[in-house]
């Protein structure tokens, strides 16, 4: 699995885990179908759940007139991935995981969520 399919995969578990209580490691076999689990799709999806506070804040401290609680799941989910590589994942370009992000929310959001998620991020890394 390359990266940018578990990228796409851990949205899909993280979004399935924020409305079902779950464990990681249950939510990705459950969706994969399989106890063979790519490394860093287990990374993004643990790390998401173990540093989700923190991830919060973050995200929290940079919004505008916004609130957490009011981002659709969508766009929370996709910023929670990339906020978390930004902080956590040293071998990836912030560019990258901003990029990634942009690019996921093309495929799951609506017109504007690409230019949501790509504004935090850049107020994030700013």
């Amino acid at each position: 699995m390359n990266r940018h399919t578990a990228r796409e995969t851990a949205f899909q578990v993280i979004f399935q885990m924020d409305m079902n209580d779950i464990d990681p490691i249950t939510a990705i076999q459950q969706f994969l179908e399989t106890t063979d689990i790519d490394t860093f799709l287990q990374t993004l999806v643990e790390g998401v759940v173990s540093h989700k506070v923190n991830i919060d804040e973050t995200i929290s401290s940079h919004l505008e007139k916004w609130t957490i609680d009011r981002i659709a799941r969508v766009e929370k989910t996709i910023l929670r991935i990339a906020v978390y590589e930004i902080l956590f994942i040293e071998d990836i370009p912030e560019s990258v995981s901003v990029n990634e992000a942009v690019e996921l929310a093309k495929t799951f959001g609506d017109e504007d969520s690409s230019k949501f998620v790509n504004g935090v991020l850049s107020k994030i890394l700013a």
